[in-house]
């Protein structure tokens, strides 16, 4: 389809430009012609133009002078060097100055029709990239960070300055604080955006497998590879690799993955040739990485290689004032998601999120808004339909310890799911090996 983009013809022989005037608008283009500079520059204050056709020998303002002119105001406009005065030093000026191409009088047409179809392909495809850009920006642009909190507004600093730059990033926070969220919003800030971020659970793949995920490897590498795999270095070239539960990463792949973010090269696992990869790390933990060092169970390089930056996100139960407004962004996210509409909470559901503790932090308040929207009828979401007793004594056990809170609460959960694990951690808002780690940690036995 040609009639969708526009050529401009500048030459100041009437002969030039009326053939290839007609010439292209039997093709099919939108043509107009000028005669000279001003009139070229009175066109472009009229429209915009895709292609332009310039002599490079005119009175006044020659055709160099006119394509620096274009390049200022019209930068995307595709210009294309016609003249019978040609010498190397003038097409390597042209080009330098921007010129797609450069051609010499008597032009043949059909070469003249091959290069301007290269243009308008050159031009729509930078159309479309603009497009795809700027719906990028639209989604990436939709950070899902809620929060009026002191705490949280130290954090939408630290990420709005961290964007910008491009060093590595430890965030640490407990388990459903948002670390992956916080990744993502400095990601989509920052100039990497239009490439991917690679989320990598390091703590729910086993060390064989968390290795093969990271490195790819090659058809034939061991049984059951069948095919050549992209790993995640290769995946986030150009990109961020986020590498979430950074401390379950075991003393093998800590070494591999060390030499990798030192040296930026890597080999497929079954491979020889080393890959170049270029992408930026953000690790996340909820783990005292400190105390792992001093126990030898975390590489101390290693540690201080991540670490270049280190943002602390605040536990739920440490910004309460933001419940209220993190409940009333779940039920709006989720009501364009179902058919029953919601519009707000009773004063006593309100009250109840507020007492409640979050082991799950943000996470866990997510599902409890979504499951009490399932259980309720609306518009407005009652006390009753929370998944929880309101009753501060019933939440909270003698011993108000933030640890026996934990612990009793995970327990009640357990009993209520008759120990169904995976439906536990989705309803604490946790994955299954965290959930595993803490029914340890607090010795729970059915």
């Amino acid at each position: 389809m040609t009639d969708d983009f526009s050529i401009l013809i500048v030459d100041d022989e009437y002969s030039v430009r009326d053939s290839l005037f007609h010439w292209f608008k039997n093709d099919g283009y939108r043509v107009s012609a000028a005669d000279s500079a001003r009139a070229a520059l009175e066109e472009f204050q009229k429209s915009e133009w895709d292609v332009v056709l310039l002599d490079i020998k005119m009175p006044e303002v020659d055709g160099m002078e006119l394509q620096q002119r274009l390049r200022e105001i019209a930068p995307t406009t595709v210009v294309i060097m016609i003249t019978a005065h040609g010498t190397v030093e003038t097409a390597v000026q042209a080009l330098k100055y921007g010129a797609f191409d450069y051609l010499t009088k008597p032009v043949d047409p059909d070469e003249l029709s091959r290069v301007v179809m290269k243009a308008v392909a050159h031009r729509r495809l930078q159309t479309e990239n603009q497009k795809l850009k700027a719906n990028i920006d639209n989604l990436v642009g939709q950070d899902e960070i809620v929060g009026q909190s002191a705490a949280m507004k130290k954090v939408l600093s630290l990420v709005d300055s961290l964007a910008a730059t491009d060093v590595s990033v430890l965030i640490r926070g407990e388990s459903g604080t948002g670390k992956e969220v916080i990744a993502r919003a400095i990601h989509s800030r920052g100039s990497r955006r239009y490439f991917p971020l690679v989320p990598v659970n390091c703590g729910a793949l086993p060390e064989t497998l968390l290795e093969a995920e990271l490195f790819g490897h090659e058809r034939g590498a061991f049984t059951g590879a069948r095919q050549r795999h992209k790993g995640n270095f290769e995946q986030a070239n150009g990109g961020t690799l986020f590498l979430d539960e950074i401390g379950s990463v075991s003393a093998k792949t800590q070494v591999n993955l060390l030499r990798v973010l030192d040296t930026k090269e890597f080999t497929r696992i079954g491979g020889s040739q080393p890959l170049r990869v270029d992408f930026r790390l953000i690790c996340a933990t909820n783990q005292d990485l400190e105390q792992m060092v001093a126990d030898k169970q975390f590489r101390e390089d290693l540690y201080f290689r991540i670490n270049v930056f280190r943002i602390d996100l605040p536990p739920l139960r440490e910004r309460p004032g933001d419940i209220a407004l993190l409940a009333r962004h779940f039920m709006t996210r989720l009501s364009g998601q179902m058919e029953k509409r919601f519009t707000d909470f009773e004063p006593e559901a309100l009250a109840r999120l507020k007492r409640h503790p979050w082991p799950g932090n943000v996470r866990e308040l997510a599902n409890a808004i979504e499951r009490a929207m399932v259980v309720g009828t609306g518009p407005r979401l009652l006390a009753e339909d929370l998944p929880f007793d309101g009753g501060t004594g019933s939440l909270r056990p003698a011993d108000d310890s933030l640890s026996e809170i934990e612990r009793s609460h995970i327990a009640r959960i357990l009993e209520r799911t008759q120990w169904n694990v995976s439906q536990a951690a989705k309803t604490l808002g946790l994955d299954r090996a965290t959930l595993y780690g803490k029914i340890k940690k607090y010795e729970l036995r059915k």
